[in-house]
């Protein structure tokens, strides 16, 4: 059977259709000649798909898990690819025995180290979804389902009790240049960065912030994340921003405090171990040589 996706204008792609259910289907393309190979394993979600798949491989072997009884590894390997692409509807998650199926073969590929394929680019997949989600407007339609959330977070925000020991601690960590490196949480979770430090889960003191970040302190290294009314964690490591605007005299604490606001929506608060100026990173920007009034009104929004 043959078909190619080509020879239909583009508005017409979409009335293009792999009739039936078959176990088993192949799909050739006689205008691509470079010996491609790609298997779809499908249900019945995925018929209206295979003219975009075929108008990319020489060869498309398309598979209904529902009814093929193979191993899809051991097909894979019979016909040379390494190309398997999965196309399901997420209404068939709603059926447990579907569900059963499709887990025998992923079963397979974990078996023989396919799922590599995310841990190779779970750092890419996590900067999509923070990019996603730091989207003014996707954040706006999220905070509309966590309504009670966000109350919680101005209420945080607007807590004189929570917002004067940070100033305060930033103002003496300040006149004595010790460095320091706070991150407060705002819409987007951080839980994969706060479990690259130390979990605390303290409230939120003057004194205990300033310990926190004395020199001699084994967790003055790296950030401190705030959530709600709590320290969360300390030592913790952000990813750092390599863009070439930043100015010289910033260190690697700016670095990392504008690598988080570019990455999520969190707030990132530097006190420079160098000169003691205060800057605040949100929104991939940043506001230098802060005063306390200044960082107070900052940190009253969570935003600037």
């Amino acid at each position: 059977m043959w078909f190619w996706g080509s020879a239909w204008a583009a508005s017409s792609k979409y009335l293009t259709f792999a009739g039936a259910d078959n176990p088993f289907t192949v799909f050739t393309n006689p205008n691509i000649t470079d010996g491609s190979v790609a298997i779809v394993v499908k249900e019945s979600f995925g018929n209206a798909m295979m003219s975009y798949f075929v108008d990319h491989y020489a060869t498309v072997y398309e598979i209904d898990y529902r009814y093929w009884d193979g191993n899809l590894i051991d097909f894979a390997n019979s016909v040379g690819t390494t190309d398997v692409i999965f196309v399901n509807n997420m209404s068939m998650t709603r059926s447990d025995y579907l569900v059963g199926l499709l887990g025998s073969i992923l079963d397979q590929m974990v078996n023989v180290g396919a799922i590599a394929l995310i841990i190779l680019f779970q750092e890419e997949i996590r900067h999509f979804f923070y990019t996603l989600g730091a989207h003014e407007k996707v954040r706006g339609l999220l905070n509309f389902f966590r309504r009670d959330n966000n109350k919680q977070q101005d209420d945080v925000r607007n807590d004189k009790s929570i917002v004067m020991p940070l100033v305060m601690a930033c103002i003496n960590m300040s006149k004595n240049k010790v460095g320091a490196l706070i991150v407060l949480q705002n819409d987007l979770p951080l839980d994969d960065i706060k479990h690259t430090g130390d979990i605390i889960n303290a409230s939120i003191g003057q004194r205990l912030i300033e310990n926190i970040f004395f020199k001699n302190s084994p967790l003055h290294d790296g950030a401190m994340i705030i959530t709600g009314h709590k320290i969360a964690a300390a030592a913790c490591i952000l990813p750092v921003s390599n863009d070439l605007d930043i100015p010289k005299h910033f260190g690697l604490r700016h670095r990392a405090a504008r690598g988080i606001s570019k990455e999520t929506d969190a707030l990132a608060i530097v006190v420079s171990e160098e000169t003691g100026s205060i800057t605040a990173a949100y929104n991939n920007k940043f506001r230098a040589r802060l005063t306390a009034e200044e960082l107070e009104l900052i940190l009253s929004k969570g935003k600037f």
